[in-house]
């Protein structure tokens, strides 16, 4: 099994370097430095924020990436320290520690099949990975969409994220996909409604989006009235 998980990670790691983005850069950057600080924080920031649709460059296809996008943004733009500020900050982490529990659900099953070394790396989503690029698409899409409604693996009722398509596709390849989803059903059944607990704060993506929206269109007024001034 260690063999064939080192040689799906050689295939997978490539998988996800190529592209057509990767053709048009230089071969030899004009700032080595720049560039390698660059990918350091691209790489932070995919493993921060577990975006649903890595993918998706823009963060705005999926309800739950625009929103956390735009509080990002929103932030960024808010003076640090202020009550705006840390109001953002605590929905900013709300959301992601829902994201992380969900990681660490799928990273306690596979420690528990046997996979105690290599979770992490069959958990690890780049910007880079597609589903073009998937082996079992119709298998893995169907697998997740069992284990959306016969477990309590995703916490929203909204169609889970298309990151763990590309998890599911690996295990399918490891053939181990039958038996994480019977270790799934064991440990995490479905939950009744009354019974469902929220992770942390309550995530209320059409209100958070309403609160973001409000603060952009504040801090646009002072903008208009700062150069009024000037």
């Amino acid at each position: 099994m260690g063999s064939v998980f080192r040689r799906f990670c050689c295939c997978c790691c490539a998988a996800d370097d190529d592209g057509d983005d990767d053709e048009k850069q230089p071969l030899v950057p004009q700032d080595p430095l720049e560039f390698f600080n660059q990918e350091v924080q691209k790489r932070r920031d995919e493993e921060t924020n577990l975006w649903s649709e890595p993918g998706d460059r823009s963060h705005s296809e999926r309800p739950d990436d625009r929103v956390l996008y735009s509080l990002l943004q929103a932030r960024n733009k808010t003076r640090m320290g202020s009550t705006g500020y840390r109001r953002l900050s605590v929905d900013i982490e709300a959301m992601r520690d829902t994201r992380r529990e969900v990681r660490d659900k799928w990273k306690i099953l596979l420690e528990n099949l046997g996979f105690m070394a290599e979770a992490d790396s069959l958990l690890a989503v780049t910007a880079g990975a597609s589903l073009d690029g998937m082996r079992n698409a119709p298998a893995a899409r169907q697998l997740l969409q069992t284990l959306h409604t016969e477990t309590s693996l995703f916490y929203s009722r909204e169609p889970p994220p298309e990151r763990y398509l590309l998890i599911l596709d690996r295990l399918l390849y490891l053939d181990i996909a039958e038996d994480f989803l019977a270790k799934a059903k064991r440990f995490y059944p479905p939950k009744e409604d009354s019974d469902e607990e929220a992770p942390g704060l309550a995530i209320n993506l059409p209100l958070l989006l309403a609160r973001v929206e409000a603060l952009n269109g504040r801090a646009t007024e002072e903008e208009e009235e700062s150069e009024r001034d000037d």
